[in-house]
């Protein structure tokens, strides 16, 4: 039997699911490394040639808006013509963005470079989320094939997966500042173009062709009647990330190398925090008592744990405000307690998400709740560059507060038993 057509569970169904796992996870975690390390490489480019807050978050915009619509298409794509093909056009796609953007002519005007950047961006935020609705689909498509392992083990693997990525990114990171003193803006974006082409090639080697290939929905209204459980959560992850967005994307850099933080700091402060979110998402199932049904005990952990998530930023907040000393550390100390709260948090919806979803359209499931991430971020940077200029990283901790307790509130809507579209 060929590779395209051989079934992914043939034979010894644990066996495959594991290996199918190994690999989604070993290329998502190269794309990922690349992806931290792209937007390090933009955001300290940028703003050491003197980019304002928000320009900063504007040339992050469309990377954002392009996934929404990436991940409710790449959902449906990944469904019609199988998750390993999809995850290979998400590679290729990643590839061309960084060519694209190595591309730029530091003698060009400010209005065309960021044009250019922006654009560039956009097709790697194209990129990342057809890469990661086909990753997170797969996950659910081989615990499918080893169903003896159970609910528990869907959370377990979910939340490894996560958080590895996460931890990756953490990595990413420190790797763009490393790269970009290293080797420059044009020689990073070439090196991190020849590391995925090495992913590339190992995907289309090793999986299944037609994995995860499904029957796609025909119209748009069966592609958006999602059932109640997963359009709630969809409006709740909108909330979450934003969030974050709005203070991480440009705040808090921009507040730490304001206070006399240089870029590698900052950079290592960034690193740090998104590792240490990582390792915690894939603590999450010891953190999170699991029940036999997969949500009578989950449901309430994403309600509880949003609701302590939500007073974090307004404690940093009111540090901020009465402007106490050593304030930097108090909100670097803030921001990892946020971190802790938020990993599981994500863990926990990111876990939801493939519960709710039913098997034979997974993708498209978790390709509609990923394009609800991707607004979430999109609202996120956007106000991440507004707030901080019109009121520092007070007004940007304030929003974050505000969407936490919006999120609180849609959790408590959701569902405690799996229903039917």
């Amino acid at each position: 039997m060929s590779k395209a057509t051989a079934p992914i569970a043939s034979g010894a169904p644990q066996q495959h699911a594991a290996r199918n796992y190994a690999i989604v996870t070993s290329a998502y975690w190269g794309f990922t490394l690349t992806d931290g390390a792209l937007r390090m490489l933009v955001l300290m480019h940028f703003y050491k040639l003197g980019y304002s807050p928000f320009v900063l978050s504007f040339l992050f915009l469309l990377y954002e808006a392009a996934g929404i619509l990436a991940n409710l298409i790449g959902g449906w794509l990944a469904t019609r013509y199988g998750i390993t093909r999809m995850l290979t056009v998400g590679l290729v796609t990643q590839i061309t963005g960084f060519l694209v953007l190595s591309f730029m002519d530091p003698s060009w005007s400010a209005a065309m470079s960021v044009a250019w950047v922006v654009v560039a961006q956009g097709i790697c935020g194209v990129a990342k989320d057809l890469t990661k609705t086909a990753s997170k689909s797969a996950i659910k498509i081989t615990q499918a094939a080893a169903k003896s392992e159970g609910d528990g083990q869907l959370f377990k693997w979910v939340a490894w997966f996560t958080g590895s990525k996460n931890a990756m990114k953490g990595f990413g990171f420190f790797l763009g500042g490393l790269l970009l003193q290293s080797l420059g803006f044009r020689g990073a974006l070439w090196a991190m173009a020849c590391l995925l082409a090495c992913v590339l090639a190992g995907v289309i080697w090793s999986l299944p062709n037609l994995m995860g290939k499904g029957k796609a929905s025909k119209s748009a209204k069966e592609l958006f009647a999602k059932n109640p459980g997963i359009n709630t959560l969809a409006a709740a992850r909108v909330a979450l990330f934003g969030a974050r967005d709005v203070w991480f994307v440009v705040g808090v850099p921009v507040f730490l190398y304001s206070v006399g933080w240089n870029f590698t700091m900052v950079g290592g402060f960034l690193a740090a925090w998104t590792i240490g979110y990582g390792l915690v998402q894939a603590l999450a199932p010891n953190i999170v008592r699991r029940s036999a049904d997969g949500l009578s005990s989950e449901v309430p952990a994403a309600q509880w744990w949003s609701a302590g998530l939500a007073l974090t930023p307004v404690a940093i907040a009111v540090a901020v405000w009465l402007n106490v000393p050593n304030l930097q550390w108090w909100v670097v100390g803030g921001l990892a307690l946020f971190g802790f709260a938020f990993a599981v948090n994500s863990s926990v919806h990111s876990y939801l998400i493939l519960a709710y979803a039913g098997s034979e359209k997974a993708a498209e499931d978790v390709g509609f709740y990923y394009a609800a991430n991707a607004l979430g971020r999109f609202i996120g940077t956007l106000l991440s560059g507004l707030l901080y200029q019109w009121g520092g990283l007070l007004y940007a901790l304030a929003g974050s507060a505000a969407m936490l307790m919006t999120c609180w509130l849609i959790t408590l809507a959701l569902p405690r038993k799996k229903q039917s579209r």
